[in-house]
């Protein structure tokens, strides 16, 4: 299995506690909840249950160890850097254990979740050698002054996870937090929390201070909306649907104002042009698409195709989904895995249903895989028209849409009819065209000639109802720092 451990198809879950302040608790009300396998059906284990009370006491860890003169504010930035890389070895110590719970947590395929640990430690090492270079600037002002700036921590700030990329995304909120010397609380989807709570136990073997790296699994709308409303509560950074980045958004403003960063939703463009080499075309449409079970909220769930190549370009798009390997995420050979739970699986086939009633043509797919797990066929629609919901609405599952277009215009106008702008991606040979349409299509990402290239040192984030704010890269780290302006008057007496 390339380079990467076997699986362990039943991992032992050491961790189904709460983490706060480097303790193991269980819930004040001493409730559980189950993990299901999205493979199976079956529930994997129970996990105590966070709810506003456990909230407010990770909170109060949280600020106890953000206090002036705590060990935390008083560390050296390299230090912070160090723990970090530690972090990240433990990570990649710990690959076969991390990725088999996300496997069963999650159902994605065990290589793939191999490399999103691998891909985690990636952006943990990233940010840790922002640490110590998270400086600010002196500019020349008017006036006997002299002016400097300092860009601080934010302090207390809630990580909402999503459940698509677990591993992944925890490290790439959790790092640039810490990096800038914030605290943290992690809230990781109920669906996937396995994984978060042994990064956990991970923060504190490396050296983490207590109070410093909290997790509270739990629901959304208990334990997600306790923090998001949390007077002690300085930031939220959440990743999700655009549903509730608006509650998040609407909490802010009725508590205290809190930094809020929000990566949302997507209905992403992709646009073929007739020069494009046509099978790359169909390949790059089909990962952008299918990738993570089609559940990627940058997915390319919008084809464009130009009319003179769309007949071929769907008779190949077909074919190329019918050979995708649908099945046991243990399986090396396997692709796609389920989807995650029962809730979306039915939201995707009723999706499905809507496009037959309106008038799409279904060419492969269309149905549930099996009767047990949350497994969907490899779906295409051609003759999709940009009103019909399946063009509209994200689906969130492998559930492809071709759409035909004349020309340059044209296509523009419709890439930009939707109320997302996460991302988007352009297939042509032509260097004009590609900086033409590029320039002209409102997302934070436009790929040209590629898909789904997530670099660590680039930002990424969303124009309109995709979201607000940016992560990755330098933008990434001023999500999680406030700039202080300190000016100093200037004697001008003789000396």
């Amino acid at each position: 299995m390339a380079n990467f451990p076997p699986p362990i198809t039943n991992p032992k879950v050491q961790y189904t506690q709460l983490f706060i302040n480097n303790e193991w608790v269980n819930s004040a009300s001493g409730k559980t909840f189950p993990v299901i396998n999205p493979s199976t059906e079956e529930v994997a284990v129970q996990i105590q249950e966070a709810d506003k009370l456990d909230a407010d006491k990770a909170v109060k860890a949280a600020k106890t160890a953000f206090k002036r003169g705590s060990e935390w504010r008083r560390m050296d930035a390299s230090k912070r850097g160090r723990l970090l890389e530690k972090l990240a070895d433990l990570i990649v110590r710990d690959v076969q254990q991390l990725a088999s719970l996300q496997t069963i947590e999650n159902g994605k395929p065990y290589i793939n979740s191999c490399e999103e640990v691998y891909w985690g430690a990636h952006g943990a090492r990233y940010f840790a050698g922002w640490s110590d270079k998270n400086a600010g600037e002196t500019p020349a002002v008017d006036g006997d002054y002299f002016t400097y700036t300092r860009h601080e921590p934010v302090g207390v700030c809630a990580l909402i996870l999503p459940w698509n990329f677990p591993i992944g995304i925890i490290m790439l909120k959790m790092a640039p937090a810490l990096a800038t010397g914030n605290v943290v609380i992690i809230k990781p989807a109920e669906q996937t929390p396995l994984a978060a709570l042994h990064v956990a136990a991970l923060t504190k073997e490396a050296g983490f201070p207590p109070g410093v790296v909290n997790v509270i699994p739990g629901y959304g709308p208990t334990a997600g909306a306790a923090l998001a409303e949390h007077m002690d509560v300085n930031k939220v950074s959440f990743t999700g649907s655009t549903e509730v980045g608006k509650l998040i958004q609407k909490a802010s403003g009725n508590s205290n104002l809190k930094r809020v960063t929000l990566e949302l939703g997507g209905k992403s463009p992709l646009i073929v042009f007739p020069d494009a080499d046509l099978d790359y075309a169909v390949e790059v449409a089909h990962f952008g698409l299918f990738n993570n079970m089609g559940q990627c909220c940058t997915a390319s769930s919008r084809i464009f195709v130009h009319e003179s190549i769309y007949d071929q370009f769907v008779t190949k798009s077909v074919a190329l989904a019918q050979k995708r390997n649908i099945g046991d995420p243990w399986d090396p050979k396997t692709v796609n895995g389920p989807q995650i739970d029962e809730e979306q699986m039915n939201k995707i086939l009723e999706l499905i249903e809507s496009g037959k009633k309106e008038g799409a043509k279904l060419l492969c797919g269309g149905g549930r895989k099996g009767n047990k797990g949350y497994f969907i066929e490899n779906t295409v629609f051609s003759d999709v028209r940009d009103n019909m919901r399946i063009a509209k609405e994200e689906i969130f599952g492998p559930v492809q849409q071709i759409m035909k277009f004349k020309d340059t215009e044209e296509v523009i106008e419709r890439a930009n009819t939707t109320t997302y702008g996460l991302a988007a991606a352009v297939l042509t040979k032509d260097i004009d065209r590609a900086l033409t349409v590029s320039t002209a299509i409102e997302a934070g990402t436009v790929w040209v000639n590629c898909y789904h290239v997530a670099l660590i040192q680039a930002p990424f984030g969303g124009f309109k109802m995709s979201g607000i704010g940016r992560e990755f890269g330098s933008y990434g780290i001023q999500q999680f720092t406030e700039v202080k302006n300190i000016t100093i008057k200037i004697s001008q007496k003789n000396s």
